[in-house]
């Protein structure tokens, strides 16, 4: 059998209206992923001189997943010649954020968007800052909208390194900046000829080479549980995706912080493993999976809890406990201050965590502490926190196991704040 490609999930990141979705939408049609007839229909939507044909392609698709219709996947996977890549759908800032933070999509690479009629924007900024932050280590630029400015080469080149100068204050090296038309096709799947003086790869060619994501096998392992069900004549059967490490039929499995809970190991023995209903001999990270557990009751663990292997057990941190953790603050109505009690999102745990100390406040584009204890934060400040969550909760310092030690901050129903562990202090 022929191995399969490498999968990749990237995310589309930008100030709003440089030209995400179309690009997207260029993306898909042009590799096939969507119907000339349905962009047909959308021409004739659109108005006369203003047809935003990809863009609407993408925000129907959107649209339809907000209101519970399932739509064919297909719709946002796509193959280059050597990797298929699923794209995280990111046009709302904060959807983006929680998304990327419980889980479900972390993505290998992220894709730039800059409008070189604007250059780069605030949003251009934090959209940089947090991919740096939630951990994306490869970054792809695609300078948009080259037809507004006929294809200006020196136009190209300012923005360029506008661009070049914020990633490469972030730590990102080696990106490929493409000058791009998402309107009218130049640069994203075919070489346009309208810049000739442009030597480097289009976006799906940059696409094609985006390295291949490692799996961490060798660190220990954790599965944040999504589900547990009771199947009849199987038994107890938690479900989640494996974020790190190996996980063997015959293992021994502890899960925390169920463990500390009910002040018994709750604990047992690993009889199957299964993935798309087929049964394998062992999982790997990336992979959702089915296993039956014996001598753990469906009643003893929930969403949230995270499985590991006893001798390099998750950490749990206690009430008593507290975490010192890097945020950005995206979006709050006034300002944090000590004593305010969000609710964190972590893998699969959601628990309310109290702000204990505000340690110092960051320059979001360089790190270096700009303040002392500040008295408040508010958005767009980046800070050093003291937290202290009000039930025990799974979490890891980043540095440790960085799929385990990201988190999102919510609150009124929106992405307050995103950040990563940096230590866990344990109390008495």
């Amino acid at each position: 059998m022929a191995k399969e490609k490498p999968h990749v999930n990237i995310v589309f990141i930008g100030h709003v209206d440089h030209g995400k979705s179309t690009t997207v939408g260029r993306l898909l049609f042009e590799t096939g992923n969507i119907q000339e007839n349905i962009i047909k229909k959308y021409e004739e939507m659109g108005e006369k001189g203003k047809s935003f044909k990809f863009a609407w392609v993408m925000d129907r698709l959107k649209e339809e997943r907000e209101r519970g219709i399932t739509i064919d996947v297909a719709h946002t996977k796509f193959e280059t010649p050597h990797r298929y890549i699923t794209i995280i759908d990111a046009p709302g800032h904060r959807d983006f954020v929680k998304n990327m933070i419980t889980g479900a999509s972390q993505a290998d690479a992220a894709v730039l968007i800059v409008a070189v009629t604007d250059g780069v924007m605030p949003q251009t900024k934090e959209h940089a800052f947090l991919a740096r932050t939630l951990g994306i280590n490869h970054i792809i630029v695609g300078i948009n909208k080259m037809d507004m400015i006929n294809y200006d080469e020196k136009k190209f080149k300012d923005v360029a390194t506008q661009v070049t100068k914020l990633l490469q204050m972030l730590g990102y090296k080696n990106f490929p900046v493409i000058p791009i038309s998402a309107w009218e096709g130049d640069n994203v799947v075919k070489k346009s000829d309208k810049t000739p003086w442009y030597k480097g790869p289009t976006l799906m060619e940059a696409l094609d080479q985006i390295p291949e994501p490692p799996k961490p096998t060798d660190k220990p392992l954790r599965i944040p549980i999504q589900d547990v069900y009771s199947i009849k004549g199987v038994g107890t059967v938690p479900v989640g995706r494996v974020e790190t490490g190996v996980l063997k039929v015959g293992d021994v499995v502890i899960f925390e912080p169920a463990s500390t809970i009910f002040h018994k190991a709750i604990q047992g023995e690993v009889k199957s493993i299964e993935m798309h209903h087929e049964s394998m001999p062992e999982a790997l990270p990336g992979d959702n999976i089915g296993f039956n557990v014996r001598g753990v009751g469906k009643n003893d663990i929930k969403r949230g809890d995270v499985a590991g292997h006893p001798d390099t057990a998750p950490t749990v941190v206690k009430p008593k406990d507290t975490f010192k953790a890097q945020i950005i603050v995206l979006n709050h109505p006034t300002a944090i201050t000590i004593g305010y009690t969000p609710v964190l999102h972590a893998h699969t745990a959601q628990v309310a965590v109290r702000f204990e100390q505000l340690l110092a406040k960051l320059d979001p584009r360089t790190g270096n502490i700009v303040e002392e204890n500040p008295q408040f934060i508010k958005t767009g400040d980046s800070a050093i926190v003291l937290l202290r969550p009000t039930k025990p909760l799974v979490i890891e310092p980043v540095k440790e196991i960085p799929q385990m030690g990201r988190f999102a901050i919510r609150d009124m129903g929106q992405t307050v704040a995103a950040g990563m562990v940096i230590s866990i202090q344990k109390g008495e």
